[in-house]
C-alpha cells in the first residue's frame, strides 16, 4: 500500500463552515459507509451516552441525565464507526504483509485495516505476526515476566479502559512488584493533577452540568471545544441563549468557538441561523496564558484598590478571601508590581482587550473557567493553571453553584483510571488498603511516568512494556531517539483493538492481544457484563455493549488482565481473578472495599441518571490542602520562553494540534475542514508576516528543525507552508506527525507532561511550490 498523505495534492480554503450542521452529518455518514458500519452504527448511535447504553469510546465529556435524542458528536460517531467497522486485520492479512512493510504505512492506513481478531506473536524469521492461542500467549508472556526484574517492567494504561479493568491492572502491577503505571494522564492532564491539589485540594475539576444553568460568565483557555468536546457546544449554545458572555483565550480562532449550527435544531439546519459562541476572543501568543490571566487579575485588583479607597463596593470577594484563602497579599503585591507593558508583550494582547475581559468577569456573580491541553502541555503549564485558579479565587468562584474550574479531559476514562489507582505515585495509591485487603506488600518506590519511561528506554532499563490500549510510541515525543530504543525492549505487549504504530514498531519479542470494544456485548459466565467510566465532571456512569463482537476469538480486557495475572503472579487466596472475570459486579465490590468513600454501594448506583458524583471537597469549600485553605500562588515569570534557545534569531514557536478528523493518534481522514486543510496533514500553518520575513509563499515545502542546545538533530521534512490566522512568531502543525520535533526534555515543569506546545523551531526551505513559481 502506498502512502496516501501527498502534500502536493492537498488543497486549502479560507471559506470555513461552522461547527456542527450539515457538514457534521455528511462526515458521520461518510465514515459509517467507509467502515461498512451503517447497520451496526444505526443500532448503536441512539444508545450512545444514554442510560443503560454505552459510554462514548472517545471523549470524556459529561453524560446528562436528560440526554438529547442523539447524545453524540461528530467525532464520537466516527469513533463508534471505527470500532464497529466490518474490516478485519485477521491472521491472513498478516501473512500477506511483513512487519517492516507495515511500518511504512501511515497512521490512517494502519487503523483502516480493521479489527484484530486473534492473538499474534512476532516471528523474526519471517518478519511477520503469526497467530497463536490465548493459552500460549499467556504462558509465554507470564514465563518472560517471571524472569525479569519487576522495576524494569512498565504497565502503561490509555484512558480507554473501564474502571473495572483499570483497577485489576493496577493491582496486577503492584502485586508484580512496581508502581510503573504511566498513563495517558502523563501525556495530557498530569499538570492538572499537580497544580489543583496544592491550590484547592482536589486533582480534578469542581463543576457539574447543573452549573451551566447557573453561571453568569465562562472563560475558555487553550481548548478546541468544537473538535475535542463537541457535545459541550449544546450547553454553550444554551448559555448564549441566556446571554451569558463567553470569553475565549487561544492562539487560534477555533471554528467551534466562533460559529456553531446545532444538528438537532430544525431552525438552524434549515436556515442560515448559527450561534456565535464566543463574545470576546483573545488570540494570545503561544505560552501567553499566565500573562493574559495576570492582565485580568491586575485590572481587578487595581479596580478593587480604587473602590476601597473611595468606600465603594469591592471588586474582589474580600469575605471569601479572608475566610477561605491563604497568600492573597503576596499575590496582590506581585500583581501590582507587574507592569502593563510586560503583560501586553508576553500575552500578545492589548491592555484594552484584557480590561474588557476583566470587566465582563467582574460583572458576573458566578463564573467558570475551562481549560484544555493548550494549557497543560506547556513548560509553564502548572503555573498557567495556578493563575487561572487565582482568578477564580479573587471573586470567590470556587465552591458555589454556577462557578468553578473545569479541566476538559480527553480520553473517555482517563480521569477514572486515576480514581481507581492507576498512578506511578505511591502516595496517591491506596497502598495501606491494598495491603490489608489482599495480604501482600505493595511497592512503595515511585514508579515511572511517561517521560521517565522514555528516559529508561534510552538507557536500556526497560525489560518489558505492557500497553493497555493507546499508542504510546506514536504519542511520545522525540521519535528519533525513542523509536530505536523501543526496538531494543526485550518484550512488548499491546492490548488493543486495531493496528497502530506501537504494534508494528515492536520489541525483540512482541505480542498483539486483541480485545473486545466497549460497544460490543461482553458475555461471561454469569451473563452479559457492564462496565463503568468516570467523565470530566467526576460523575461515574455504567456502560453496556450491544453489538456482537467483531470475532468470537476476542477476549475482554478484564479477561486478558486476569490471564496475564494467573500466569505471572504467585497464587493469592484473596484474589480470585477468574471469579472477577465471571462477574464484573464482584470487581466493583472489590473497588468499593478499597475506596469506600467514593464507591460505596457501587453496583446499585452505577445506573444513576447523569452518573453518581465522586466526593469533591472543594465544591463544598472544604480545602484538602496542607494548610486547610485555598491558596493563591503567584507566578514566577510572565515570559514562557526565557529559557528556550533562539540561536538563529529566527525561532518560531510550534503548537501541535489535532484535526477535526482525529481523536488522539487515531486519524479518521486527512481533512481538517475547520482549518481549511484538505488531503494532507503534512502542513505548517503560519502567520503571513512570518512567511514574508522568511521569503516563503503558500505551497512552498520546508524542513522544520528544533532549536536545541544539545547535539541531537530533530527534524521533519516535506512540510507544506500555508498562511493562517495565528499570532506572529507562532506556527501550527499536526500531532502526532510533528512529535519528532518535541525534545524529551521539553516537558511541563513539575508534572513532566510532554510540552507539545511552544516548541522552538526554525524552517529550512526545501523547494518552491507551484504558487511560488
Amino acid at each position: 500500500m502506498s502512502q496516501i498523505d501527498i502534500p502536493e495534492k492537498a488543497h486549502f480554503t479560507d471559506d470555513l463552515e461552522p461547527a456542527g450542521g450539515w457538514g457534521s452529518l455528511k462526515e458521520v455518514s461518510t465514515t459509517l459507509m467507509e467502515q461498512d458500519a451503517v447497520i451496526h452504527g444505526m443500532q448503536a448511535l441512539p444508545r450512545q451516552n444514554k442510560l443503560h447504553g454505552f459510554a462514548c469510546v472517545s471523549c470524556s465529556w459529561a453524560k446528562p441525565a436528560d440526554p438529547h435524542a442523539f447524545e453524540f458528536c461528530e467525532n464520537g460517531a466516527k469513533a463508534t464507526a471505527w470500532e464497529l467497522t466490518s474490516n478485519k486485520a485477521a491472521p491472513d492479512f498478516f501473512l500477506q504483509h511483513t512487519v517492516s512493510e507495515l511500518e511504512s504505512w501511515t497512521d490512517y492506513e494502519l487503523e483502516s485495516t480493521g479489527r484484530l481478531t486473534k492473538p499474534m506473536r512476532y516471528d523474526a524469521a519471517s518478519d511477520k505476526y503469526l497467530a497463536v492461542s490465548w493459552d500460549e500467549v499467556f504462558a509465554d508472556i507470564g514465563a518472560e515476566l517471571r524472569t525479569m526484574e519487576p522495576e524494569k517492567v512498565v504497565f502503561y494504561a490509555s484512558g480507554r479502559a473501564s474502571l473495572e479493568t483499570s483497577y485489576m491492572y493496577q493491582l496486577l502491577a503492584r502485586m508484580y512488584g512496581n508502581n510503573n503505571l504511566p498513563d495517558s494522564s502523563n501525556m495530557c492532564h498530569e499538570t492538572t493533577s499537580v497544580a489543583l491539589p496544592r491550590s484547592i485540594g482536589v486533582p480534578v475539576g469542581t463543576i457539574g452540568l447543573d452549573d451551566f444553568q447557573k453561571t453568569d460568565c465562562m472563560l475558555f483557555f487553550g481548548h478546541n471545544t468544537g473538535t475535542n468536546a463537541p457535545r459541550m457546544l449544546h450547553q454553550l449554545q444554551e448559555a448564549r441563549q441566556r446571554d451569558v458572555p463567553i470569553i475565549t483565550v487561544n492562539p487560534i480562532r477555533e471554528r467551534g468557538m466562533v460559529a456553531f449550527v446545532n444538528p438537532q435544531s430544525p431552525v438552524q439546519m434549515l436556515t442560515p441561523d448559527q450561534t456565535c459562541i464566543s463574545t470576546q476572543y483573545l488570540q494570545i501568543i503561544l505560552g501567553g496564558d499566565t500573562a493574559a490571566a495576570m492582565g485580568i487579575a491586575k485590572w481587578l485588583i487595581e479596580a478593587d484598590d480604587a473602590a476601597r479607597a473611595s468606600n465603594q463596593t469591592r471588586v474582589i470577594d474580600a469575605d471569601f478571601i479572608a475566610e477561605h484563602t491563604h497568600g492573597f497579599e503576596a499575590f496582590a503585591d506581585k500583581v501590582r508590581a507587574t507592569g502593563w507593558e510586560d503583560i501586553e508583550r508576553f500575552s500578545g494582547i492589548a491592555r484594552s482587550e484584557l480590561a474588557q475581559a476583566a470587566q465582563t468577569y467582574a460583572r458576573a456573580e458566578r463564573a467558570i473557567i475551562f481549560y484544555g491541553m493548550g494549557v497543560t502541555q506547556q513548560r509553564e503549564g502548572v503555573q498557567h493553571i495556578d493563575m487561572l485558579t487565582n482568578l477564580l479565587l479573587l471573586r470567590g468562584n470556587i465552591g458555589k453553584p454556577g462557578a468553578g474550574i473545569c479541566p476538559i479531559r480527553g480520553h473517555s476514562n482517563v480521569q477514572g483510571q486515576r480514581t481507581v489507582g492507576i498512578t506511578e505515585k505511591p502516595e496517591l495509591a491506596p497502598i495501606e488498603k491494598l495491603r490489608e485487603q489482599y495480604g501482600f506488600e505493595p511497592p512503595t518506590k515511585k514508579g515511572m511516568n511517561t517521560v521517565e519511561t522514555c528516559e529508561a528506554m534510552l538507557n536500556g532499563e526497560v525489560a518489558a512494556f505492557i500497553g493497555l490500549g493507546g499508542n504510546f510510541l506514536r504519542a511520545a515525543p522525540d521519535h528519533s531517539l525513542t523509536e530505536p530504543a523501543w526496538r531494543d525492549i526485550p518484550l512488548t505487549v499491546q492490548i488493543l483493538t486495531k493496528l497502530n504504530r506501537s504494534a508494528v514498531v515492536h520489541g525483540r519479542k512482541a505480542y498483539l492481544l486483541p480485545c473486545l470494544g466497549r460497544i460490543e456485548t461482553d458475555q461471561q459466565e454469569s451473563g452479559e457484563q457492564a462496565v463503568t467510566v468516570e467523565d470530566s465532571t467526576g460523575r461515574i456512569h455504567g456502560s453496556k455493549g450491544l453489538i456482537d463482537p467483531a470475532a468470537n476469538t476476542l477476549l475482554s480486557e478484564p479477561a486478558i488482565i486476569a490471564g496475564l495475572a494467573r500466569h505471572t503472579l504467585e497464587p493469592n487466596p484473596r484474589v480470585n481473578w477468574d471469579a472477577w472475570v465471571a462477574d464484573y459486579a464482584s470487581i466493583r465490590d472489590a473497588i468499593a472495599e478499597t475506596f469506600p468513600e467514593t464507591f460505596h454501594d457501587f453496583n446499585n448506583r452505577m445506573w444513576t441518571p447523569g452518573g453518581f458524583a465522586r466526593p469533591l471537597p472543594a465544591r463544598e469549600r472544604i480545602w484538602k490542602t496542607e494548610n486547610g485553605k485555598a491558596n493563591f500562588i503567584p507566578p514566577a515569570t510572565l515570559n514562557p520562553h526565557a529559557e528556550l534557545p533562539d540561536r538563529s534569531g529566527e525561532t518560531l514557536r510550534l503548537m501541535t494540534t489535532r484535526g477535526d478528523n482525529q481523536f488522539n493518534t487515531t486519524v479518521y481522514a486527512l481533512d481538517d475542514r475547520f482549518r481549511g486543510v484538505f488531503g494532507t496533514r503534512r502542513v505548517l500553518l503560519m502567520n503571513k508576516e512570518d512567511m514574508k520575513k522568511r521569503d516563503l509563499h503558500a505551497g512552498d515545502f520546508v524542513t522544520a528543525e528544533t532549536e536545541s542546545d544539545n547535539d541531537v538533530t530533530r527534524r521533519v521534512e516535506r512540510l507544506r507552508v500555508q498562511p493562517f490566522d495565528i499570532p506572529q512568531g507562532c506556527v501550527v502543525g499536526y500531532f502526532p506527525e510533528l512529535n519528532p520535533l518535541v525534545p524529551l526534555w521539553h516537558h511541563a515543569k513539575g508534572s513532566k507532561v510532554p510540552a507539545y506546545k511552544a516548541i522552538p523551531i526554525r524552517l529550512i526551505l526545501e523547494y518552491r511550490g507551484a504558487e511560488s513559481t
